[in-house]
């Protein structure tokens, strides 16, 4: 491999972005896998509340004492159940909680942090929804400026045969 090949391929910041899906969990694994091969490489995990929930927490959210705390709290017990017992030591590990347009946070947080990789699960989904929903990982891939490895949830099913 040439030395320009071989700097284009070194990542340095993966970011993993999670719905708490099981096709995200089974992603993970891909972030790891990634970041483990890569001596010095941040790993980081974003999770975006989506801005329709978001409006709904707004008005609520000052209302009741403490429910901004609960609901990071149990954020952050999810992750430390799901994502963060799977990660070898060694390994940077940094959690970050957005709210606003999935597709635009995960692209605004990839920019600020100069993500080289962004690894991201994919769900299957009927023609009707992505008409009418849109597709953030189409979204993603097709507006990222770095590296996007899209997980089907399809193949731990085809590793599970």
């Amino acid at each position: 491999m040439s030395k320009s090949q071989e700097s284009i391929t070194v990542f340095r910041r993966i970011l993993f972005c999670t719905d708490f899906s099981e096709n995200a969990d089974f992603a993970f694994t891909f972030a790891v896998d990634a970041a483990q091969r890569r001596p010095g490489c941040e790993l980081y995990l974003l999770h975006v509340v989506p801005e329709s929930e978001a409006q709904f927490w707004k008005t609520y959210i000052y209302e009741v004492e403490g429910v901004d705390d609960k609901a990071r709290h149990d954020i952050d017990d999810r992750i430390d159940r799901i994502y963060r017992n799977r990660l070898p030591e060694g390994i940077p590990f940094h959690v970050e909680f957005r709210i606003g347009r999935d597709y635009q946070e995960i692209l605004r947080f990839a920019s600020e942090k100069q993500v080289d990789l962004i690894v991201i699960g994919r769900q299957g989904r009927s023609a009707l929804e992505k008409a009418l929903f849109g597709n953030v990982t189409e979204k993603i891939v097709r507006k990222a400026d770095c590296a996007v490895l899209v997980v089907p949830l399809s193949y731990e099913k085809r590793l599970q045969k």
